[in-house]
This record gives C-alpha cells, structure tokens and sequence, in this order.
C-alpha cells in the first residue's frame, strides 16, 4: 500500500453525491468504484470509493486530478501526516507545519499527464 491522500469535508460526502459531481468533470466511476481519468487515449486511476474518496498517487499527475476532486467536491485533499493539497493562482502545493512548497503549475502537470515518479 502507498501513500494515501483523502478528501476530507466537513459534511461527510455521500456516494450518490460524489457520482453526480465527477462525471460532468470528465471523470469515470467504476463499478468497482475505482475513479478514472482520460489521458493521452487511455483510462487512468485516480483514487477510489471506500466510504470517503481515497489515492494513492504515483504521479503529480494524480495528486492534481486529486485536487481537481476535491474542488468539485468542496473538500480538502489531505495527506496521512496532515499536509494538505491545494491549488493557488494555477500552482499546485503542498502546506505542511505552516509551510507552502511548490509542485509545479497545475495546466502542465495536468498536460504531462500521469508519467510516475521515479525513485
């Protein structure tokens, strides 16, 4: 298991809610309640329904779809030692005790597309 990110509201998010919200963002819900995003001709994961909306990103490919969710959904995207994801003025970032560190601008990890990282 990787590392995991949540997206973490106040008002819990309801099944029948996320489902209404993500598709008209060009996100697919799977029956195995997998959520897929399109790029470069193909399908790829992007987190998954386990009672809250979960990934486990390999790419800052998938840390922005993430963000991207959480937007939708009104949410913060929330990491396992409490840092938080956000978008500001089209640059993707990492809050973490009281500091901002900059992933890059949002449209070109987004055109990138879900390259992994490497070690």
């Amino acid at each position: 298991m990787g590392y995991e990110l949540r997206v973490v509201r106040e008002a819990p998010i309801a099944f029948p809610d996320l489902a209404k919200a993500i598709s008209p963002a060009g996100f697919e819900l799977r029956e195995t309640h997998e959520i897929v995003a399109r790029h470069g001709g193909g399908t790829h994961a992007v987190g998954r329904w386990q009672g809250q909306l979960i990934g486990e990103p390999g790419s800052d490919w998938q840390v922005a779809q993430l963000v991207r969710l959480a937007t939708l959904l009104s949410a913060r995207l929330v990491g396992e030692d409490g840092e938080i994801y956000a978008l500001r003025d089209g640059v993707l970032e990492v809050l973490a005790d009281g500091t901002a560190m900059e992933m890059g601008k949002f449209d070109e990890i987004i055109e990138a597309g879900p390259a992994e990282w490497r070690p």
